[in-house]
């Protein structure tokens, strides 16, 4: 048996850019900011910890007004799902892609977002069924002085675990990658047709999901 080890946001969900940019307006506004951000800069900003959007938008307010905006933003969107349902959709194949890996082999989901979140999104991806409790873990790095990483998660998984034949390591920055210093594994970088790769190290890069199936 394999271990596959996917990420979420960039992966196995499209559209999550834009719905990232609406909820980022709201916030500016319910603050009071004219700025606004574009869908371009959702694109170019992707990937990058919430706060970060704001200090690239408002280079001259404090980090700590960077993170009073990025605590809205996550307030926000749970008071207002709506706004991820607008844009978010699976990635093509998806559902092909996890039903194969399931059969034969084990996955799990570690993503960079909230517990909570991170449940809405499976249930609005309707991926609850792959990624169960225990299979999906949210690192919540967004949280002030977190320190805990997707390298630590996965290590704390793999402790009592068999062994497995190979870890198969899908995600599309580079922090996905280094999860194969915890225990080696293959990796694939991942993105979407419009976006372009993340500037790392893989084995793979990859921009149909079904490539994955090689190693299933």
């Amino acid at each position: 048996m394999k271990l596959f080890v996917w990420d979420l946001h960039g992966v196995l969900e499209q559209g999550n850019d834009r719905a990232v940019i609406d909820i980022s307006n709201e916030v500016l506004s319910a603050f009071g900011y004219a700025q606004r951000f574009g869908y371009e800069d959702g694109r170019r900003l992707y990937g990058h910890k919430w706060y970060e959007y704001f200090a690239f938008l408002l280079p001259h307010e404090t980090h700590d007004r960077h993170l009073e905006l990025q605590d809205a933003c996550f307030i926000l969107s749970e008071e207002r799902p709506d706004l991820q349902y607008h844009w978010m959709t699976p990635t093509p194949h998806v559902t092909t892609v996890l039903d194969a890996v399931a059969a034969r082999h084990r996955q799990i989901v570690i993503s960079n977002t909230r517990p909570a979140t991170l449940e809405m999104f499976l249930k609005l991806l309707e991926l609850t069924d792959y990624f169960t409790p225990g299979r999906a873990f949210a690192v919540d790095q967004h949280v002030r002085d977190v320190k805990t990483t997707k390298k630590d998660v996965l290590a704390e998984y793999l402790t009592g675990q068999p062994a497995f034949e190979e870890i198969v390591i899908i995600g599309d920055s580079a922090s996905d990658m280094r999860l194969a210093e915890v225990a080696g594994g293959t990796t694939y970088l991942f993105a979407h047709p419009d976006f372009a790769f993340r500037n790392c190290q893989a084995d793979y890069r990859i921009r149909d999901l079904r490539e994955v199936l090689h190693r299933a």
